[in-house]
């Protein structure tokens, strides 16, 4: 009796295990692009889902706690050159996009994936793993605000974007590497341009500071690449040319909460777009914790505001 049943229990497990594994190998091998499935960290979700788990936790318990007895780090030319890398990767991510497809070859209505192996077509899945690749490296941005103890900088905004962005890139490596959703990418690579060509020249030092009156504008320019994103796909709900349809499920909400994450930055940093007043009070304080800082505008967020602008909105609040 005690056999028949641990025999049952063991076919019940191994049925279960069968399942398991059949589920893995439909939704990571079979659905996968077999173009980039084999490339690193894009065959299975566990070691970038890693890294990003390690990325929160030292983000929000090991670091902090390391640094608690520490001085902060300055970094300050590894914060340029950090940030030199970026800006060059941004742009030749934009000009790929363009060269490579929406300047070219893709429909602005609807733009299906060309999964034939042509060097095209390979070109384009490429540049998305690169853009992947790169969302993985901006992790980076967070572990220098821990090191360099600017906790304040570490909003739910600048952990949510930098969490959610690998992931999303990596699904669009995985399974959909080219076509409609690439757009948001090469809109997303140029404000990178500018963002990081702003950090880069923040972080070489306070005589720089006089070339940098346009900081505020890099907040517009990332609710403005939202709006585009959301208009965009939302022709998919219109056309249909064979790029799923279901991702608009996905990206419409998700264009919606980020604009209104950075709106809602923008709105407690400057006021109201108009808020003229406000916009110039902020800058003076940013501008005097700026000089007895040093380098403080070498340290950024996603977000694309400098140290010291937060404490600013809420001080004029």
């Amino acid at each position: 009796m005690t056999v028949g049943i641990e025999n049952t229990s063991g076919e019940k497990m191994a049925v279960s295990n069968n399942s398991f594994a059949k589920t893995y190998n439909r939704l990571f091998v079979e659905l996968a692009d077999p173009r980039t499935n084999d490339w690193f960290l894009i065959k299975s979700p566990i070691p970038g889902l890693t890294i990003i788990g390690l990325y929160l936790y030292f983000t929000l318990k090991w670091g902090p706690r390391y640094m608690a007895d520490k001085k902060p780090f300055q970094f300050q030319k590894t914060l340029v050159v950090y940030n030199f890398i970026q800006v060059l990767v941004s742009c030749w991510l934009f000009y790929e996009g363009l060269d490579a497809g929406w300047l070219r070859t893709y429909s602005w209505k609807c733009q299906p994936v060309d999964f034939s192996s042509t060097p095209e077509a390979l070109r384009v899945a490429r540049g998305v793993y690169i853009y992947f690749l790169a969302k993985m490296s901006e992790l980076l941005d967070t572990v220098f605000f821990v090191i360099r103890k600017k906790e304040r900088q570490i909003t739910f905004l600048h952990l949510y974007h930098h969490t959610v962005m690998p992931m999303i890139s990596w699904g669009a490596t995985k399974y959909y590497p080219g076509g409609h959703g690439t757009l948001i990418g090469v809109i997303n690579s140029f404000v990178h341009i500018i963002m990081y060509t702003y950090y880069m020249l923040a972080a070489m030092g306070p005589q720089y500071q006089k070339f940098l009156f346009w900081k505020k504008y890099i907040t517009t320019l990332q609710m403005l690449q939202f709006c585009i994103a959301f208009i965009h796909s939302s022709q998919l709900l219109f056309y249909d040319c064979g790029y799923p349809r279901w991702s608009v499920v996905f990206t419409l909400p998700n264009s919606i909460f980020f604009y209104y994450l950075f709106y809602d930055f923008y709105y407690k940093a400057y006021g109201k777009p108009g808020d003229k007043k406000k916009v110039k009070k902020n800058e003076e304080i940013v501008n005097k914790h700026t000089k007895s800082n040093g380098i403080a505008n070498g340290v950024k967020s996603e977000n694309g505001i400098v140290n010291g602008i937060l404490n600013a909105g809420k001080k004029i609040d």
